[in-house]
């Protein structure tokens, strides 16, 4: 994802920028909704630089602990970058899609999110994102491709599981990245973290299949065609889930996971 340029000097913030004494007893949450609203409305953009604390503080009519709770809560949402030092202060940011990977690895932790689930929406989501990648993809982005299943073998070669998962993973982020739609990119870079957290859980596995099923899939990429390559996708990622979840039942059985050892 792009990262906003920091600014050189200090910036004052629109002059149309007008901030309401706060009466809720949840302050904080309200301070956080008249900035996203200020933004919203176009009176504040990327890069702008927010009041000092002090006078946001006067502005909402809070203690300056109350306004610096708010400030971190849109700083975790991706909002509000937060730097320190004489030219620092509040700037709003770009944006990226941290809060919706934590968001997902908060409901996989949490148990909201189950293996089966997990991996169903991730071939649900790799259809729509080849379909568009397929027919948007430049020879540069192909190369790149090439060169991931390339650096695949060498990792499988070295007996590298961690450098394999990751290099597998990388694939579909590519791919995501050639839709040239950023809320593709990110929903399938959330699902992938997830996904990995998942896969090293599991620990090595066999999957002897997924490199000569990247290079035909690359043939139909190569080709523009929509539905081999679609196909070639989701019948790899079924044989990859049910491969994961027969790892998952064993490792819920515990005589065969006692067999295994801890």
């Amino acid at each position: 994802m792009a990262t906003p340029n920091h600014p050189s000097s200090p910036a004052s913030p629109p002059p149309s920028t007008a901030f309401k004494p706060i009466r809720s007893q949840r302050a904080f949450e309200e301070i956080a909704e008249q900035i996203r609203t200020e933004l919203a409305q176009g009176r504040l953009g990327v890069g702008s630089r927010l009041p000092s604390e002090r006078a946001l503080a006067e502005q909402f009519g809070v203690s300056r602990n109350t306004l610096r709770e708010a400030l971190r809560s849109l700083e975790h949402a991706g909002l509000v970058r937060l730097q320190k030092g004489a030219t620092g202060g509040a700037f709003i940011t770009e944006g990226n899609g941290q809060v919706i990977t934590t968001g997902l690895m908060d409901m996989y932790h949490l148990g909201a999110i189950q293996p089966a689930q997990l991996t169903e929406a991730r071939i649900w989501l790799e259809s729509i994102i080849v379909r568009e990648a397929c027919l948007r993809a430049t020879p540069a982005d192909l190369e790149m491709l090439h060169a991931n299943v390339r650096d695949a073998e060498a990792a499988i070669a070295a007996g590298d599981f961690h450098r394999r998962a990751d290099i597998h993973l990388e694939f579909h982020r590519l791919l995501a990245r050639m839709t040239r739609n950023p809320i593709m990119e990110i929903v399938m870079d959330g699902v992938l973290t997830v996904l990995r957290h998942y896969v090293l859980s599991i620990g090595d596995y066999e999957n002897a299949f997924v490199v000569p099923s990247r290079k035909r899939f690359l043939k139909y990429m190569e080709a523009r065609d929509v539905d081999g390559a679609i196909a070639e996708m989701e019948a790899s990622l079924k044989k990859l889930q049910r491969s994961y979840l027969s790892h998952a039942r064993s490792d819920a059985d515990p005589k065969k996971a006692a067999g295994r050892g801890t």
